[in-house]
């Protein structure tokens, strides 16, 4: 199975299946020295992990990590980064019935399709269970931007029909949001709206945006590395997302170009826009603006209402789908956007380091 590995200079392969023995990842290329910890990558696992509200499967999992190699005395040591998450809860056996049909909104039958079998247990490789791997790459990456200044913060946008509120927006009531909302009264409201639907046995998605600030000029390439297509192929590769906009995206398709330009003004030796429709990207490469980016979450596949479906030997069939299943998808996801987003960031930055041939020199210069 191809298709595991993210990243050019500061890669990223991860490993392992919902419900065998673990979930693991492997970091290449990550500097020496940088000062890093379980406990450190446990606080980022923490914001993802199954069984801590209402709103996740009530699936428990301690998500305790374990470095296995690449760290010394605290900090990295230049060589390979491998991390393992043992899976502790696993109950096979309530997936053992979906081994003979194709779950609607599932992968169950391109998989069967391009491999001849699957792993059916919860969806083996194409279980959000994967993204554990993720969250802890993107906990190394993390640390990399704060050491540079960057700093990449995510939150739920929006909840089915519920959308915060900019005026009372505050990055604060995040972690104080079992919804990750950083508008109180909007995520009170979304709480509401998703208990109805779970009272329905339905499911619900979101938005989830996330905002880069302190990015240097002139990270991202004109052409096939564009900083904004890595981005949105980093986080259109969550099993969960749909949709991916830049700025003002799909809204920028309705507007006049002297309204969607961002103007440049010059003032105390600093060169700004006055606005920042394009997100922070222009021409694939980062303009020194906020990154703003958003990914649209959809409603989790996994409903216990009846569906229509196929079976394996093409016969029409209802089904029930039992399990330990999130009725939203959303609030465990802002943690693993926030990680795709650093991977790309740190691999970009990394290539930007041979962009010009006197910051090369003027590295080596002795």
């Amino acid at each position: 199975m191809a298709g595991s590995i993210l990243g050019t200079i500061f890669k990223v392969s991860t490993w392992g299946e919902s419900h065998g023995k673990g979930i693991g990842v492997v970091v290449d290329g990550c500097p020496a020295g940088l000062n890093m910890s379980e406990e450190y990558i446990q606080t980022y696992l923490n914001r993802r992990k199954p069984g801590q509200t209402k709103y996740s499967t009530p699936r428990k999992e301690d998500d305790h990590v374990e470095i296995l190699s690449g760290v010394f005395e605290g900090r990295t040591t230049g060589a390979p980064i491998s991390m393992v998450v043992l899976n502790q809860t696993q109950r096979s056996s309530d997936y053992s019935e979906i081994a003979n049909y194709y779950r609607p909104g599932h992968a169950d039958y391109t998989f069967d399709t391009k491999y001849g079998f699957r792993d059916y247990r919860g969806g083996g490789r194409s279980s959000g269970r994967e993204t554990t791997a993720r969250v802890a790459a993107g906990a190394i990456a993390q640390a990399i931007l704060n050491s540079l200044g960057i700093k990449v913060s995510a939150y739920t946008r929006s909840i089915g029909p519920i959308t915060i509120n900019y005026e009372k927006l505050n990055l604060e009531n995040i972690m104080k949001s079992p919804l990750y909302m950083p508008d109180m009264e909007a995520s009170a409201n979304a709480e509401d709206f998703l208990m109805q639907k779970m009272k329905e046995s339905n499911s619900v998605g979101g938005v989830i945006e996330c905002v880069v600030k302190g990015m240097p000029v002139g990270i991202g390439e004109p052409v096939f590395e564009k900083l904004d297509a890595n981005l949105a192929k980093a986080v259109m590769s969550v099993g969960a997302v749909k949709g991916f906009e830049i700025g003002d995206g799909f809204k920028s398709a309705s507007m006049l170009g002297e309204d969607n330009n961002d103007a440049f003004h010059y003032e105390n030796s600093t060169l700004t826009k006055e606005t920042n429709h394009a997100g922070g990207i222009l021409g694939g490469m980062s303009d020194g603006s906020d990154i703003i980016l958003r990914a649209a979450i959809k409603p989790t596949p996994s409903i216990a209402r009846t569906q229509n479906t196929v079976n394996k030997a093409n016969e029409n069939i209802e089904v029930n789908i039992k399990g330990r299943h999130d009725p939203i998808i959303v609030p465990r996801a802002v943690v693993v956007i926030e990680s795709m987003v650093a991977l790309t960031l740190v691999d970009m930055i990394f290539q930007n380091m041979y962009s010009r041939l006197d910051k090369i020199q003027e590295f080596y210069k002795k």
